[in-house]
Parts: structure tokens; sequence; C-alpha cells
């Protein structure tokens, strides 16, 4: 953008966590940043600076954003407001829109979206920051492999919103690498030298996590022979990670909306209020959109939780990664660079692998046991696993033959294609992989120029 020094945005939100991301982004982005927590703060910023343009939350303590808007209006007839809010109700998009809002955005923020109507506001273009290239990858701590362009986004996401105070909601499937991102979002911000308290809200009775979390007074309860420190104020300065937050009770989702609102809570049995400075991450497997229309899960906290929000995709969407991690991790269990067998390779691609990560790490981990520093072969693998390689087994005639095992593999996937009248789910079925895996080979032998059928959507 020309003149950047010179484009100031005002970012006006009572949550601390979307101001620190809104500010983190623009800055990056190469614009001039102010915030303000409340809509009078904005009222006295916009006295003494020269801004070019306002984000404000509409709802908020006291001035509400449209209520803002207005006041702005009488001071700066033409600055261009950019209203967001985490509860949409199309009554105050009308009101925002016909008293001249630029455009009305829904948290959490989408920030491709913000940066264009922004580029629309002020008519100017503003390059991608460094921060989304492909070198920030070549830094990250061993053991988190990035092939797929899928895990490349995840992990410059990740590296983006580490430096900001935002909380973060983790999502994904079971053993896909939740765990890994927030790990990188913590050693990437500003508490890395400070606790990172792991908690996993499933794993802990009901009765007993509110102490967990928050701590107790000796005789709280029974059994409670002693004062307990919780993980909130073990975390102070810190982060925590609330793993599973899907299945904390209604009762503790409402004393954790105080901690994420003003970093105050009490311990089991105590009247004293304590303050924690802490960063929340939260994790899930659960589709908690789906919990908040039930009324399983608050939506005034899902809101408050998902400032940002980082979907891990399940390893059977992101294949580039499969073979790579298994190596990885083969490498690791047998000290040595791991040789696979052309039928194991065949059968980790085609398997669907259900429990992600953490199932191909067990896999590997077998697998490296049983060949003792050999060849791994389909036998090594779990039973599961191997039953794939039956697919592709081959009479002795031809093995012989000269032709290699891909060859072998893409003649059987063919015919069984042409004998199904190129249905893929009947194919996948007399094959025995998933549609996934088959629908992944299709694209490949297509490209090579062979006839796969007709494309089908």
């Amino acid at each position: 953008m020309d003149n950047l020094k010179n484009t100031t945005i005002l970012v006006v939100d009572d949550d601390a966590g979307q101001r620190s991301l809104l500010a983190t982004f623009l800055s990056r982005e190469g614009l001039n940043v102010l915030t303000a927590a409340s809509g009078d703060e904005a009222l006295r910023i916009l006295d003494t600076n020269d801004v070019s343009m306002m984000i404000t939350d509409v709802r908020m303590p006291g001035m509400s954003g449209i209520a803002l808007m207005s006041a702005c209006r009488r001071k700066i007839p033409g600055l261009p407001v950019l209203m967001v809010t985490a509860f949409p109700d199309i009554r105050d998009a009308v009101e925002a829109v016909k008293d001249g809002a630029i455009n009305y955005l829904q948290k959490p923020i989408d920030l491709v979206e913000l940066l264009q109507s922004i580029r629309s506001a002020l008519k100017r273009e503003i390059p991608l920051a460094e921060d989304f290239s492909d070198e920030t990858l070549l830094l990250l701590p061993e053991g988190i492999i990035v092939r797929s362009p899928q895990m490349r986004i995840v992990f410059r996401e990740a590296i983006f919103v580490a430096s900001s105070e935002s909380r973060i909601l983790i999502t994904g499937e079971s053993g896909s690498g939740k765990e890994v991102v927030a790990d990188l979002i913590h050693q990437r911000s500003r508490r890395a030298n400070k606790p990172f308290i792991k908690i996993n809200c499933s794993a802990i009775a009901e009765n007993l996590l509110e102490s967990e979390l928050f701590g107790h007074e000796k005789g709280a309860f029974t059994g409670a022979a002693n004062r307990r420190i919780g993980c909130f104020e073990e975390a102070n300065g810190g982060t925590i990670l609330l793993d599973e937050i899907g299945e904390m009770s209604p009762a503790l989702q409402a004393k954790l909306l105080r901690v994420t609102q003003d970093g105050c809570f009490y311990r089991v049995g105590s009247s004293r209020e304590i303050r924690t400075d802490v960063r929340i991450l939260a994790a899930t497997n659960s589709n908690l959109d789906k919990a908040v229309v039930e009324g399983r899960f608050r939506e005034d906290l899902f809101y408050r939780l998902n400032v940002f929000e980082i979907y891990v995709p399940a390893l059977r969407e992101r294949p580039d990664d499969i073979i790579p991690i298994a190596e990885y991790y083969a490498e690791k269990f047998c000290g040595e660079k791991p040789r696979f067998s052309e039928s194991v390779i065949q059968c980790i691609e085609a398997y669907d692998w259900p429990g992600n990560v953490r199932e191909l790490r067990n896999a590997m981990e077998r697998a490296s046991l049983l060949c003792r520093g050999g060849i791994i072969l389909p036998e090594h693998l779990p039973t599961r696993i191997k039953k794939i390689a039956e697919s592709f087994a081959l009479p002795i005639e031809e093995k012989m033959s000269g032709r290699t095992m891909e060859d072998v593999e893409r003649e059987t996937i063919l015919k069984t294609l042409r004998e199904n009248n190129y249905n893929r789910s009947v194919t996948a079925r007399t094959l025995g992989i998933s549609r996934r895996a088959l629908l992944y080979k299709i694209k490949r032998f297509r490209e090579q120029g062979h006839n796969v059928g007709p494309e089908q959507t």
C-alpha cells in the first residue's frame, strides 16, 4: 500500500483477545493500529489522532457500536466504519448499514474478508504479510511434518496468531494433531517462558474438574485435606489448553465464562476473588456450533473462546503427509532410515486412518519392533491395515513379468473401474480400499493420461 505510515485503523472491542488479534494482523499488514476497549475511549482517541478507518464491535458495555458510529459521524463525517459482532442479528445489520457502515462481519472474523473490506474502503492495495510465506514453515520444530497444502495453511495460521493474545479454538478429529498446534502457538508466543498447562476436560470427573481448574480450600469438600492450587492459578502469566472443551458441564461453562471475560475466579470453598493472567487455548473434536444450537454449550462462551478458529484436517484429507509422517516415526523407532516394501506403501496410502496421526504413529512403532531393522512388510502392520495388502496380492507369474507393483496396481484399479461402469463407491468396496484413497489414485492416473471414465462431482 502507498504511504502506509499515514494509514491508521482504530479497533474498538471490549474483548481484549479480539483487539489483540486484529491489532497484530493489521500491524503485520503494514497499517498503524490504535485500540480502544469502549466507545468512550474510542471517542477520546478520535479527538487527538488522525484515523483513516474504524473497526468496532456492535455489542459492548455502555455505548454500543452503532451508537459509537453515530457519534463518529458528527465528529468525522466521512470516516469509514466496519462493524463486527459475535451475535449476528439481521436488525442490527440493517441498522448499521442504514447508518452508514461499509460492511458487517461476523466473528470469528475471516481475515481475508476483513482485508478486502479495508482495501475497498481505503481504495488502496494492501500486500500480504510476510508471515504467510512458505519461509515461515522452515523453522518448525522437529516432528512437525508439513507437505500438504492443507497443513501449510494450518501452521501459517498458527504462527500468525501465536504472537497475539487472542483466544484460539482448535478443531479437528481425535489424533489429528490439535495439541501439536497448541504447543507451537505457545512456543511462538510472548508467554513461551511461562507455564503451559494442559487439561483434558473429558478425562476428569465433573465433580473434580472444577477443583482441577480453579483449586479448592482445605475442607471445601470431603477429602479436601489441604488447599490445592488450580490450573488457572498455576498457569498465571502463561497459557492453558482446555482439551475436549465440548465435554464441560453447563455449570462449569458459566464459571469459565467469567475467567475469559475478566480473568477472575474463586477457589472451591473460598469467597476470596483471585485474578489470573492466562491465555486460553481450547480444543475439541466435536461440533460446537451444533452443541450451541442444541443448548449443550453456551453461545456467549463459544464466541469468547472462538476469537480465531484453526481447523486441523484429518490425515485422510491430506494424503501428501501420510508417507512422510510414517517415515519419520519409523526412523524414530528403528533408529535408522526405514525401508518400506512397495505393498506397505500401498497399504499406508490406501488405509483411511480413522485414528489419524496417533494411529499412524502406533502402527509404525509396532512395525519397527517386528521388522527388527529390516524391511517393513505388510505382516508387520496391524491386522486392520495389512488386510488391504490382500487387494494387491499378485500371482507368481505376474511378479516375475518385469512390471512394477505400481504398474500392476494401476492396471488392477483401471480394470475394476471398467468392470463396475466407473462407479467409484462400488470399485472401492471391490478393491477393499476407502473411496477417498481411490479418488486420490484416480486423480493421479488421469494426470498421467489414463482413461478413468467421466469426471464426477
